[in-house]
């Protein structure tokens, strides 16, 4: 079955495919973009909660070791 359409219907279809082409490749394009960013976005959690947690270990270890004054003035006077 060989369907004959007119020219133009045949042009409207031609031009309705490009279209549909198009934004075929602009909705990829996007979704490409928006995983970089949903990538992006996750890696600066990551390396965020990293940095934090540093932050809060080496807080923690200052905090429970003496100064290096206090330090010296004991060795001091023990001695």
């Amino acid at each position: 079955m060989s369907e004959n359409y007119s020219k133009l219907r045949q042009q409207a279809e031609v031009a309705f495919g490009k279209i549909q082409s198009q934004l075929f490749e602009r909705e990829r394009a996007i979704e490409d973009l928006n995983s970089i960013v949903i990538a992006r976005d996750e890696k600066t959690q990551r390396l965020r909660e990293a940095r934090l947690a540093k932050e809060l270990q080496d807080c923690m270890a200052s905090a429970t070791k003496p100064s290096s004054k206090r330090a010296k003035k004991s060795l001091s006077r023990s001695a």
